[in-house]
């Protein structure tokens, strides 16, 4: 064995990268033209697109699940989540380590005709937040059904005749003992509005005139967004 055989560094591996970023380092790719620190409107963007992706660690692997989650501003230091899940889903048991919460908002395909500069590409526009934190289980009685009550009321409210849990219902309790309540305590959010930024102002004003003549919803939304930025 040569000398240099004997002194080589051993195989890169993803676990390396991830023990050598600081604390607090992003997860998200996020260049600096498109990162959103601003907490309240990091926390409005949360409320406004609550149907998340819950993505955790366990003993199966890793897990996904997609299910609406209640920001709680006062609620520790960063704030925190709240939500339930079917007792059946093993997305709950055992689960080791940060949990990150996927907020995903509108997005649109921009298409380079809309800047009408030779060598430009086909990109996509979009917003999203990542939330981390420490996942808890929620099992007791009166708090489980606090979280049920906070989610009804959520969702029920923009309705002429919001719906309401009957709590003297005698199935009640065996409707509550098919779920799982949790709480996540926010350690970092992470906010990407990527809209454009890097590119000139009069080639922003051109995607932004192209996505308001479109008519879904979500290219609109992208051009409102552009235009607040």
């Amino acid at each position: 064995m040569t000398q240099a055989q004997t002194h080589r560094p051993p195989a890169w591996s993803a676990d390396d990268e991830l023990r050598s970023r600081p604390p607090g380092d992003s997860s998200m790719y996020i260049p600096a033209s498109f990162a959103e620190t601003d907490s309240a409107k990091l926390h409005e963007f949360m409320r406004k697109h609550s149907f998340a992706t819950l993505i955790s660690l366990n003993e199966i692997g890793i897990v996904a699940g997609h299910l609406p989650l209640l920001f709680q501003a006062s609620a520790g230091r960063m704030g925190s989540l709240i939500g339930h899940m079917a007792r059946a889903n093993p997305q709950w048991c055992e689960v080791r380590g940060e949990v990150m919460a996927v907020f995903t908002g509108p997005h649109a395909y921009i298409s380079p005709s809309w800047y009408a500069t030779a060598g430009t590409v086909p990109t996509w526009n979009y917003a999203a937040v990542h939330a981390y934190g420490t996942f808890h289980v929620v099992d007791d009685r009166e708090s489980l059904l606090d979280i049920l009550r906070r989610t009804v009321e959520h969702y029920e409210s923009p309705q002429q005749e919001p719906w309401t849990i009957d709590e003297t219902a005698p199935s009640l309790d065996q409707l509550m003992r098919g779920i799982t309540g949790f709480r996540i305590e926010i350690t970092r959010l992470e906010g990407k509005w990527k809209l454009s930024q890097n590119h000139p102002e009069e080639r922003r004003r051109r995607v932004i005139k192209a996505l308001e003549e479109r008519p879904d919803e979500d290219s609109q939304a992208i051009a409102a967004m552009m235009r607040e930025a």
